[in-house]
Order: C-alpha cells, then structure tokens, then sequence
C-alpha cells in the first residue's frame, strides 16, 4: 500500500529525472550534431529533411538518457531523504527501509518494460528510417554555389572559375566556363567579361554571358580529327538542369535492414536460419570427406589387387616405416600411393579449412545479432538495477544535492558503458558468450545493489561473507 512517505520520495524523483533527462538528450544531441553537421551543412537540403533526420536519432538516444538520468534522480532523491534524517526517523518507528524502494521499483519495472518495447519496436525503424536518409544525403551533390577564384564542378560537365563576385550583387565578373562533350555538344571553352544568373524555377537555371569568346572543338568524322572554331558574341546564354542536384527520397522499404534495425523477433528468425546452414555445412563437409576417404580406399584396393597379381616377378620396393607402403613390393607403386596419400590429405585440409571459416562466420554473424537482441533489453533493465544501486548508495552517503549525485553517477555510469561497449565487441570476435557481454555489468550492479540493501535493511554483514564473526 503506497503511504505519503512513498508519494513524498516519488516526487522528489520527478524534477531531478526531468532535469536530468532533458539535459542528457541535448548533450546527445549536440555530440550527434557535432559529428555530422559537415554531412547536413552545404547540401541545399529542406529544412523538413533535417528536422526528420534529428527526430528519428532521438530514438536511440531516449534508450540511453533514461536510465541515466533515473540513476541520478534515485541518488538525489534517497540522499535528500536520508540527509533531512527521515530515513532515521522512519528506522526509528521500524519501518524497513527497503519498503520505501518499492514504490521507486515498481515505477523502474514499469519503465524497463515500457523501453523494451521501445527499444524492440519503435527504435528499429526509426535508425532504418534515419540510415536511409543518411543515405540519400551522402548521394546528394552539393547545390550550386560559385565562390570567386574557387573552380566549381558541381554540374555535371561544366567547370566554372569566376574572378570577382561583388557583396550583394547577382553580377559576375570574368567568368570563364570550360564544356565537356557529350551527345549534344561539344567540347567548348568560353569566356566572359560579364554573366548573371536567373533561376525561373527550382529545376532550371540560365547563365547570361556579355562580350566574350568561345572556342569550341568539333569531332571530325573519324577518331582523332577535330576541328577548332573560334566566335565571339555580345550576349550568350546557357542553361542547366539542375534536376540532378535536388534532394530525393528512396523508399526505406527498399533498402536492406542489418542489427540495429531489426526487431528482436526478426534477428531470432535470422539467428535460426544460420544455424540450419552450420548443420548443412558440417553435413557437406562429412560428405565431401567420407567422398575423399572411400575413393581412396578403392584406389588402394586397386594398387594392392595389381600387386597380387604381379606377386611372382622381380620387385623392387622401399623399406617404410608405414605398414600399408611396406607392403607393396614395387617402389613406383609405393610412390604412387604416396602422391595419392598426399593429394587426399591436401583436399582433406582444404575441406577443412573452408568448414572452419564458413562456420566461424556463421557464428560471428549470430552472435552480432545475438548481441542486439540481448541489448534491446539489458539497458532498459538498467533502470531496475540503478534503483536497486542508487538507492542504498544514497541512503548510506546521506547527500542529495546535484553535485555529489553528479559525480556519484558519472563514475558508476561511465563503467557501466564502457562494460558494454567493451562486452559488445569480445562478444561480437566470440571472445564471451553475448549474453555475458550484454548482461554481465547489469549482473554485476545488481549484485553489488542487493548486497547494500540486505545491509540497511537486515543485520546481514559483509563480514558474513568471509566468515568473520
């Protein structure tokens, strides 16, 4: 039954988790913007595209502020709670203080189950849907954009190389505009004193050119003949399609999915499928090997049946150390079932071979999965165990302000991500299991989490766990 103390400790949880949590997803944010704004920046992108692209990141990133953030709202908050002596207080009227955790528990249960879901059904596609769009961007070419003295080729068979573009104006000075042949024009190399642009929609765009030249080669009817011609004009225009150069969308339905875009289910299926193929290769292996092995029996068979029938003529024959060549009598037939002996060997340890490494990247491929899987829900469970850690550690350091809360958890945060980033990558070069990579440091916390409450709440000692008195 939730009493007033309880509501009291859950509100003093609710500011400093809010807090927390927003101030933790725009530090993410920042980093994330950090990282990739050369790849947003400079693009002629939409302002709808960027926004789209930052709110599907978030995703990932609720994951991560979560549990942070309810790790430093629980130290806060049974640190205050144990600093104004309530928790004396309440100890005093034989109240056990682990009763006072189970309101902050079951809210932590709530959340776990809430981020699992999240984190299995949401969180995959928005990283598809925000790994398709980086995509799209990475394909996009840059919009135009002349700088004076800067050649530009963004349009694909122009270069151009302006010297003076005046603050302000639309006016371009010394333009000179170098022309790549293609089927519908020829190699061109043109001058200009002076050029404007005008754009009468978003697909076209028209270059005036005043008092210029144009030198332009003209292909001859066979390979290597060109003809030059030189013309001047007082105005010239040309104009581009700049179709190329808006942003386009692919359909992320179309666009194949890897780990971190999958649900849990959708990895499993995976997971199963390669395994069958490990057992069919190991069955392709025993059949190729017992093809080897019965083939050369036959053959030694065939070379021994020869050797009985020649048994009465002169031999000659090497004295081995090997039974099976002792007993053939003429030294070219020994010889020839060495070569065989060898031949078999060598395909026997190529058999091998491809078996080790077919099999060794089924198992990395399941065990990248198999890391996802277990992640999807070994951080959610985090808000369980930082609850569970949080808590005693609060009550016994009796400190709730944001400083020491701050420090408290950056230092149990910083291993607790370092362990699992750690653990992701000997899990994923099969150095430990995925399940110990994902869930060892959760183990671990909530050990040590279980082990501070039996302190405060029984007359459980460490020293017990010696066996001192």
């Amino acid at each position: 039954m939730i009493n007033k103390v309880h509501i009291d400790l859950l509100k003093k949880h609710v500011g400093p988790f809010l807090f927390c949590f927003f101030t933790i997803m725009f530090i993410l944010l920042m980093q994330f913007l950090i990282l990739h704004v050369d790849k947003l920046v400079g693009k002629g992108l939409p302002m709808s595209i960027v926004i789209e692209l930052i709110l599907n990141n978030l995703a990932y990133m609720v994951v991560l502020a979560a549990p942070m953030a309810l790790m430093v709202a629980t130290l806060m908050a049974f640190g205050k709670f144990s600093e104004w002596n309530e928790l004396t207080a309440l100890k005093a009227a034989g109240v056990n203080p682990f009763s006072l955790m189970k309101p902050v528990l079951f809210v932590s249960v709530l959340m776990f189950a809430g981020l699992s879901y999240f984190a299995n059904d949401i969180l995959p596609e928005a990283n598809h849907k925000a790994r398709t769009l980086f995509l799209d961007i990475r394909m996009q070419k840059p919009g135009f954009d002349l700088q004076p003295g800067i050649f530009y080729d963004g349009i694909e068979g122009y270069t151009f190389l302006v010297e003076d573009i005046p603050a302000g104006s639309d006016t371009l000075y010394n333009v000179t505009l170098f022309q790549e042949d293609s089927r519908d024009r020829d190699r061109a190399y043109i001058k200009a004193k002076r050029g404007w642009l005008e754009s009468p929609d978003e697909i076209t765009l028209s270059l005036y050119l005043q008092d210029g030249s144009i030198i332009r080669y003209i292909s001859g009817p066979r390979a290597g003949e060109e003809t030059v011609e030189r013309s001047r004009f007082n105005q010239h225009r040309i104009s581009f399609d700049l179709s190329d150069l808006a942003f386009s969308r692919s359909n992320p339905e179309q666009r194949s999915r890897n780990d971190r875009t999958m649900s849990s289910q959708a990895m499993l299926a995976i997971v199963d499928t390669l395994k069958i193929e490990k057992q069919k290769e190991f069955d392709r292996y025993l059949e190729n090997v017992n093809s080897i092995m019965s083939r050369h029996s036959s053959e030694t068979r065939e070379y021994e049946y020869m050797r009985l029938q020649d048994s009465q003529e002169a031999q000659v024959r090497y004295d081995s150390k090997y039974y099976t060549l002792s007993g053939i009598d003429e030294i070219d037939r020994q010889s020839r079932i060495v070569t065989l002996a060898l031949s078999n060997l060598s395909n026997y340890r190529s058999e091998v071979d491809n078996l080790s490494k077919n099999l060794k990247w089924r198992e990395m491929r399941i065990a990248e999965y198999m890391v996802e899987v277990h992640k999807k829900f070994s951080i959610p469970f985090a808000c369980i165990v930082f609850v569970l850690l949080g808590a005693p550690i609060g009550m016994m350091t009796r400190k709730g302000n944001i400083g020491f809360a701050a420090i408290v958890s950056a230092i149990l945060l910083t291993l607790y991500f370092v362990a699992i980033i750690q653990g992701e990558k000997w899990a994923d070069r099969l150095f430990i299991s995925p399940f110990i990579g994902m869930w060892g440091i959760n183990i671990l916390y909530g050990s040590i989490g279980i082990l501070l409450t039996l302190r405060l709440s029984t007359s459980f000692n460490f020293r017990h766990l010696l066996g001192r008195e």
